[in-house]
C-alpha cells in the first residue's frame, strides 16, 4: 500500500493540471440569460427602466434587449427605434404571462417572468425567480448562420433573430412626457425577425449580414410569448 501511494504521488505536476484543466474544459457553459425591456421614449417612467437594462447588459452571461413600442407614439412624442413588430411582441408576452393589457416599462426576464424592471435590483429578482436553466437546446451562432441541435421540445419552437445596436444613443426628446431630457438607450432592437421553427434534431438557419455596427442575437423560444428555451448573442 506504501509503495502505491508513493507511485501515485510521483506523477507530475504537468500531467494532472492537464487533467484539471480537462475537467473544467468538459463543464457546459452557463446558459445566456435573457432581458427584454419594452419602453418607450416618451414615458417618463422609463428612464429609470433605461438605464438599469443599460447597467445590467454589461455582464456577459446577460442579453439585455430594449423594444421601442409603438403605442406612445400618437402621444406628443414618436420613439425613434419603436416599431409594431415589438408592440405585437410585448402583446404575445401579455396573453402569455395572463395581463389583460400592456404597459411600459416592462421588463420580461427569459419569457416565464415580467417586472416594473426600474432598478437593477428589481431585475435581478426577476432572474433569480425565473433562471434559463442548463438543458436547453445547444446554439452555435456565426456570422453566417446559427446552428441548433438537442432533443425534440414539446412542441415546434420559434428561433428568433435580433438585430441590436450594442452603443449607447442619446436620444433628445423634444416634445411630450420627456421634454428637455435627452435619453440614453443601450442594445436598442432594430430588426426582429423569425427565422423558422425547430422541432429538435440538427437544424441551421442562415444568417444576413447585419449593417456596420450593429450585433445579432438569436431567440429560441416555445411559440409566441411562450419561455425561452435557449439564446445565443454573437
Amino acid at each position: 500500500m506504501k509503495i502505491a501511494l508513493a507511485a501515485i504521488s510521483l506523477v507530475p505536476a504537468s500531467v494532472a493540471a492537464i487533467f484539471m484543466a480537462s475537467a473544467v474544459q468538459a463543464q457546459p457553459a452557463a446558459p445566456v440569460q435573457v432581458v427584454e425591456l419594452y419602453t418607450s421614449q416618451g414615458c417618463s417612467s422609463c428612464p429609470p427602466a433605461d438605464l438599469a437594462v443599460a447597467a445590467i447588459s454589461a455582464r456577459p452571461d446577460i442579453l439585455a434587449l430594449s423594444f421601442g413600442v409603438t403605442y406612445w407614439d400618437n402621444l406628443g412624442w414618436k420613439d425613434t427605434f419603436a416599431q409594431q413588430a415589438f408592440t405585437d411582441r410585448q402583446w404575445a408576452y401579455a396573453k402569455g404571462l395572463r395581463h389583460n393589457q400592456v404597459a411600459t416599462p416592462q421588463v420580461v426576464v427569459n419569457g416565464r417572468l415580467d417586472t416594473v424592471g426600474q432598478s437593477v435590483a428589481q431585475i435581478d429578482q426577476a432572474l433569480r425567480a425565473a433562471p434559463l436553466q442548463a438543458g436547453g437546446p445547444g446554439v452555435t451562432l456565426t456570422a453566417a448562420k446559427v446552428s441548433l441541435s438537442g432533443g425534440a421540445p414539446a412542441r415546434p419552437a420559434a428561433v428568433w433573430l435580433v438585430v441590436y445596436d450594442p452603443n449607447v444613443e442619446q436620444i433628445p426628446v423634444k416634445r411630450g412626457e420627456n421634454t428637455g431630457k435627452t435619453l440614453p438607450i443601450k442594445n436598442a432592437v432594430r430588426q426582429l425577425k423569425r427565422l423558422g421553427e425547430w422541432s429538435g434534431g440538427d437544424k441551421s438557419f442562415a444568417i444576413p449580414a447585419s449593417p456596420a455596427g450593429l450585433k445579432t442575437a438569436v431567440l429560441v423560444q416555445a411559440g409566441a410569448g411562450g419561455p425561452i428555451l435557449a439564446a445565443a448573442k454573437g
